[in-house]
């Protein structure tokens, strides 16, 4: 009788614990990133009355008489299925679609965590709700290269990050000038470009047609200076092709920058020509920038971050480290939806999302837990009439010692 009274301990011990984990697991089930745990039992030991016996000529053997002493939690295992997308709309916000894990930084200590609910600090550092960093890689301060096999670092965008200004050097010309054109016609077309400092100006071609068939003068402006030297013309042959004229050399002095050098193609990919109809000559590419100031970033699928910047230019600015383990189930849970390295979950092999097995990354968008409430509730009726039957094996129990204490002579 004892026997089975520590059996029914044992089993509401063991269907407490499996009560624990459920509710722990319905507490989560709105927690981005978790991943649900479930509860394996096992017998404990069993005493032995009677071993087994082997069979002689006059008997049979006999098979062993073991009685259990109860149950006990074997393992409590995590289950690592891919959670559910939830579109956020948050561009730092991201989710890995397959396997790995987000790295985070709190100093030299490294953790893990799949929720990717990310944002920037005052400092610009990409940090996750518990101000831990994000860690992967950053340019190379010299050459601005981005190397995904050295070592990671905190990623850090700087607020106040800008991209110089360019000078422009090159301006390509093309479309039509018109071969129905008379003497003295004139067509103008206008580009911006940019001096050393950043500033714009408008550079102005003027075409002219001359009383030479095909023959065009050029001349160009720049804040009403002359700057392309007298003379110049373009010829077109019969064909409507530029036989001579290309390129144009502009050259201009800017108050306070660099004196500005500018190589006007007209016979790029898309050339200027003349053929019957309408003129319509226009710039359709040109170098040169204004001073660029941050004014957003991006997270692309393989984890590049990109930041965007006031003179529509782009650069990468970091990309997000992902990392795998041989065994995600021996990862140790440390609170805040992160994990770390155990002796059984092997060591973190760290790469690019999408490079090997890691998954891509989804911008924009979190996963969820994976938790199943029909499967948890289902789980909690288990536990709950687990350990309602071995409280009544104890109950049944006590009815027997009471019965025995009470006999009397």
């Amino acid at each position: 009788m004892m026997r089975s009274m520590f059996s029914g301990v044992s089993g509401l011990r063991s269907h407490q614990t499996m009560m624990d984990v459920v509710g722990n697991n319905v507490a989560n089930v709105n927690t981005p990133g978790y991943k649900a745990s479930q509860v394996t039992f096992q017998e404990t030991l069993t005493q032995t009355v009677r071993g087994a016996a082997p069979g002689s000529g006059v008997v049979g053997g006999t098979n062993p008489i073991q009685i259990g002493l109860g149950t006990q939690v074997s393992t409590v295992d995590g289950i690592f299925t891919q959670g559910t997308a939830q579109n956020t709309g948050r561009a730092t916000d991201v989710m890995i679609q397959g396997d790995g894990y987000f790295i985070l930084g709190r100093g030299a200590e490294r953790l893990y965590t799949r929720a990717g609910s990310f944002g920037f600090d005052r400092n610009g550092a990409l940090v996750n709700g518990n101000g831990l960093a994000v860690m992967g890689w950053m340019p190379d301060p010299a050459t601005g290269e981005l190397n995904t096999t050295g070592a990671i670092q905190p990623i850090v965008v700087p607020a106040g990050q800008v991209i110089e200004p360019m000078a422009t050097t090159e301006v390509s010309i093309g479309g039509n000038l018109s071969a129905d054109a008379e003497e003295n016609d004139q067509v103008r077309t206008s580009v911006t470009v940019y001096d050393s400092l950043g500033t714009a100006h408008e550079l102005v071609l003027t075409f002219t047609k001359t009383a030479n068939p095909g023959e065009w003068t050029v001349s160009g402006e720049i804040d009403g200076t002359s700057v392309i030297a007298p003379g110049a013309t373009l010829q077109f042959n019969a064909s409507g092709t530029l036989d001579s004229g290309s390129p144009l050399a502009v050259s201009y002095a800017p108050a306070g920058a660099a004196p500005l050098t500018i190589s006007v193609d007209l016979e790029g990919a898309t050339p200027l020509q003349q053929f019957g109809g309408p003129s319509s000559p226009e710039a359709y590419a040109a170098d040169g920038q204004a001073i660029g100031f941050l004014q957003g970033v991006s997270i692309g699928a393989d984890g590049t971050i990109t930041a965007q910047f006031s003179n529509g230019m782009t650069r990468a600015v970091g990309i997000i480290a992902t990392a795998t383990f041989v065994n995600p189930g021996g990862l140790d849970r440390v609170g805040e939806s992160t994990f770390a390295v155990s002796a059984n979950s092997g060591a973190a092999v760290i790469g690019q999302p999408g490079a090997g097995d890691r998954g891509m990354l989804t911008p924009g968008a979190l996963e969820m837990s994976n938790v199943d409430l029909a499967r948890e509730f289902t789980n909690l009726i288990i536990a709950q009439r687990g350990f309602q039957a071995n409280s009544r094996i104890i109950t049944a129990s006590d009815e027997l010692l009471a019965d025995l204490v009470n006999i009397r002579r």
